[in-house]
């Protein structure tokens, strides 16, 4: 999985639509090989990303959990603690 994109489900408050955008877009870029498509295929690239966009966000409304939703301060706090230990102070 891409480490950048993170996971959006069962959060309190749910995943913005940006968050969502910013999803699709690391994995286009991930699946298409380049951050910056090439001017005839710009079109196509952006049609991927609004597309994946729109299925997620279907994704997203669409799944059950009886998890209670997380928080994110204290995801934040894990994730800077696991980079502490990864790459050292």
């Amino acid at each position: 999985m891409c480490r950048n994109i993170r996971p959006l489900n069962n959060f309190e408050p749910p995943a913005t639509d940006d968050e969502v955008h910013a999803a699709a877009l690391q994995f286009v870029r991930k699946v298409a090989g380049t951050t910056k498509p090439s001017a005839a295929n710009e079109a196509a690239f952006d049609q991927a990303v609004r597309e994946i966009a729109h299925l997620t966000r279907h994704l997203l409304d669409d799944l059950v959990t009886t998890a209670p939703p997380k928080n994110r301060e204290v995801e934040a706090e894990k994730a800077r603690a696991r980079a502490r230990l990864r790459y050292g102070a």
